[in-house]
């Protein structure tokens, strides 16, 4: 009776396993005896598809496949798979032996570019008698009589490539700790090739900051890649070293003939004449194949078809430091001032002696856009005036307030110098100088006058007013970033842009800061300044969190932007951005963890990355672990971080107050330290006030405040309405644990907002559904109350019934069932 191939689900075979599609497509073509030839890049899973069409098949399977040590062997194949020795001598008995052997049975044969020339003989024969299906891994070297040959008599089918949620899911199950973009790089990297992206996610599992290193010579993807590049032609593997050492994708005619070469070999993909690899992997084990010679003969012919920072960098490659040098300083003399940048900063990296001109250049660029810890590398040993008035901004702009002073407490009276550097000695002083620097600020304008003509030194004098809150300090610091700016000096331009945004937010006007912020970071695209835009966007992300607007995009955004590289002050405020958000939406698992991985950042920073662990620990109910060091210079933060500790104290947290005065405070946090300071003294707080003060200004303190008004109000009838609107803006803005919040207070006062329907019997009710869950997610049970508006007590309850109900010995048992059974559905 004839066999067939059953479809994967009959099978037991899972559809969700890579080329499942494949499998049933390729088992309707063998509904009849025929011939397939499974086709594939090194590494494409076409040995994987052979296995699972071998499991599908009802029936007996004869397995075998050639061996590229033994590729003289006639018949080893087809002997292999059989078991008994072939007529070699004959292929029409040969054949004739394979077909009375395997008759309605499945002979796979894989790895056909390694098969004898009798068995490839063979199959063709076979293709009419027997169900045959091979693999042969593309590029090969097999003769094109012969491929023309099984063309005629077998249906070539391509392994497809394994697509990007398959790829993803697979990276999370082989490395389950490594970050979202760093399976999105894995995944582009490895370009569907199964095998590549298996190696890969393990390695990375292994050493996780070895993301990006080159191929190992040891791995057994580099091998099997290896083996297959050596089987194209010289111009189709020098194209692909090309794309490999370039990083990059090429146009064709830089790459050569071998271009197309590569497209037929299913390597490359072309568009618009525009050559790219399919995996990058691939491209880069072509480069390590080039011995030193040749590499260095590649990396020559580049540099003399690329711009001048690819030469350079291509040349330093090649050892030839002296052009790299030379193409480094002709890259320099462009107007991007990022790739200015780039080109001194590389050109100064190279072997050899710089003067300190060229530092001195380099560091200034680096500092325009934003790499002050670049300028510092460069500047080492600088001992010359100008290299310590440089090193001073580094420090300031990379947030080293005490470095910063400490240089400039050893630089010379301005009076003693001439021309420009006293201007800039009184520049980096103002900037460094303490918030009561009146007398300093009178002495710099007896020397250069009310309005100096140094753009930088105006800058300065602008941010020392801002410093004091003179009235008139954000026109003052706008018109300073607007002259900066016309005048080319992008670095005052840029940091008083920062000024303003942030003295801003530290006075509570974050409407305004946001736009600030957003103008600013448009103002860094035309220089490709990445640092510097990071860090205005963060600022922005951060003033929209504090607002309330959008959480989940907002959420989005500042991970998005925290899976960049990005400079300390972007990280701070784009951690405590994504992390306060993540907090209040319900996610504090989450945000207590990104807190922890936020890293070093500057003293202005930490302060919001302190306030926002601890208003998380206050929402996770562990209001003792709330308690941290307040700011002590007043600003929004300072005063949000004084009302989170008058919550504390008020959920059970001893000693967590600290200063009651409100001195300094933006008007809002002002009022509401007030109504707590009343409130702690046994008066009557102020909160409905105070409430009204943060409306339009940060959403989940105005929902705070009528929370406040609710707890201490004397009855029913005052605290039911300031709670129901605490409740409403929660919602409405997705504050989900401040809701539940409100929630737990109406349920005091007999208000209840869910929903109960008739008794479920031995089924699981809608709310043991919804504990169940985030017992899955890990949720402990404090959490789960807070974000659901109920007791611990309550949320044990649901746990215990839900155990019961589903026959579960533990509440973790119970939610895999619970689980389970909503996978099913109804």
């Amino acid at each position: 009776m004839p066999q067939a191939i059953t479809d994967a689900a009959s099978s037991g075979h899972d559809p969700a396993t890579p080329h499942a599609s494949t499998v049933v497509a390729i088992a309707q073509m063998l509904a009849e005896p025929g011939l397939v030839v499974i086709t594939g890049a090194a590494g494409s899973g076409r040995t994987s598809l052979l296995k699972q069409i071998a499991q599908a098949f009802r029936g007996p399977v004869y397995t075998g496949g050639g061996l590229s040590m033994l590729r003289g062997n006639s018949g080893l194949a087809l002997s292999r798979a059989v078991r008994a020795k072939m007529p070699v001598h004959d292929v029409a008995l040969c054949a004739e032996a394979v077909r009375s052997r395997v008759r309605n049975g499945l002979l796979v044969i894989d790895d056909l570019q390694w098969c004898d020339p009798v068995t490839l003989a063979v199959l063709p024969h076979l293709a009419k008698h027997c169900r045959v299906v091979t693999a042969l891994r593309t590029p090969h070297r097999l003769p094109e009589a012969t491929v023309e040959a099984l063309q005629q008599a077998a249906t070539f089918h391509p392994a497809p490539p394994i697509d990007t949620a398959e790829a993803i899911t697979l990276v999370h199950t082989l490395a389950p700790g490594l970050a979202d973009s760093a399976v999105a790089a894995l995944v582009r990297r490895a370009g569907g090739n199964l095998l590549v992206l298996s190696a890969m996610a393990r390695s990375a599992q292994r050493q996780p900051s070895r993301i990006s290193a080159p191929p190992s010579h040891a791995s057994p993807a580099v091998h099997a890649i290896a083996e297959a590049i050596a089987d194209l032609p010289r111009p189709e593997r020098t194209a692909l070293a090309a794309l490999g050492l370039l990083g990059r994708p090429a146009s064709v005619g830089m790459l050569g003939p071998g271009a197309h070469g590569l497209q037929q070999a299913h390597l490359v993909t072309i568009d618009n004449d525009v050559a790219s690899p399919i995996s990058p992997f691939t491209a880069e084990v072509a480069a390590g194949l080039l011995d030193p010679d040749a590499r260095a003969a590649l990396h020559r012919k580049l540099a003399e078809l690329v711009d001048d920072l690819e030469a350079a960098r291509h040349l330093a490659a090649c050892g030839d430091t002296d052009a790299a040098l030379a193409r480094a300083k002709a890259a320099a003399a462009l107007d991007n001032r990022a790739r200015r940048a780039e080109a001194l900063l590389f050109a100064v990296s190279l072997p050899g002696e710089h003067t300190e001109a060229d530092r001195l250049a380099a560091a200034e660029a680096a500092l325009a856009v934003g790499r002050p810890r670049s300028a510092l590398k460069v500047l080492t040993g600088c001992e010359s005036l100008p290299a310590l008035i440089l090193a001073g901004h580094a420090h300031l702009h990379a947030g080293d307030q005490a470095r910063a002073e400490s240089i400039v407490a050893a630089l010379p009276e301005p009076a003693s110098v001439s021309g420009d550097m006293a201007a800039e000695i009184d520049r980096i002083a103002l900037l460094t100088a303490p918030t009561d620097s009146a007398a300093l600020v009178h002495a710099v304008r007896q020397r250069h006058g009310n309005r100096p003509d140094n753009p930088g030194l105006a800058a300065a004098l602008a941010a020392a007013e801002a410093a004091a809150k003179l009235p008139g300090w954000t026109a003052s610091l706008a018109v300073a970033a607007a002259t900066a700016g016309r005048s080319g000096d992008a670095l005052s331009a840029r940091w008083s842009a920062w000024l303003l945004v942030e003295n801003l937010i530290n006075d509570g006007n974050l409407t305004d800061a946001a736009v600030a912020a957003a103008a600013a970071a448009r103002a860094c695209t035309s220089d490709h300044a990445f640092s510097w835009q990071t860090r205005f966007l963060a600022a922005q992300l951060w003033c929209e969190v504090l607002a309330g607007q959008a959480l989940d995009s907002v959420t989005d955004k500042a991970v998005a932007l925290l899976d960049h590289a990005l400079p300390s002050v972007a990280r701070g405020y784009a951690s405590a951005a994504a992390s306060l958000a993540e907090a209040d939406t319900g996610s504090l698992r989450n945000a207590r963890y990104r807190l922890n991985q936020a890293g070093p950042v500057p003293e202005s920073v930490a302060q919001l990355l302190r306030w926002v662990a601890g208003e998380a620990a206050w929402l996770d109910n562990q209001p003792q672990q709330a308690a941290g060091e307040v700011a002590a210079t007043p600003s929004l933060v300072s005063g949000l971080g004084r009302i989170t500790g008058y919550w504390a104290a008020h959920d059970g947290a001893v000693g967590v107050l600290g200063d009651d005065s409100d001195d300094g405070l933006p008007e809002a946090a002002r009022a509401t330290v007030a109504a707590w300071n009343a409130a702690t003294s046994g008066g009557r707080g102020a909160f409905e006030s105070a409430a009204a003060a943060w409306r339009d200004l940060v959403r989940r303190e105005q929902v705070r405040c009528l929370l406040a008004a609710g707890v201490h109000a004397e009855g029913p009838g005052e605290a039911v309405p300031s709670l129901e609107e605490a409740e409403r803006l929660a919602d409405e803005a997705g504050l989900t644990v401040l809701a539940g919040r409100a929630r737990q207070g109406l349920r005091k006062h007999h208000i209840r907002r869910d929903r109960r329907g008739r008794r479920a019997g031995d089924e699981l009710t809608e709310r043991e559904r919804q504990v169940l869950a985030m017992v899955a997610d890990g949720e402990p049970t404090r959490r789960i109350a807070g974000a659901l508006g109920i007791t611990r007590e309550t949320v044990e309850t649901h746990i215990r019934a839900g155990m019961r109900k589903l026959g579960a010995k533990t509440r973790t048992e119970a939610a895999v069932r619970a689980a389970a059974m909503s996978e099913r559905g109804p």
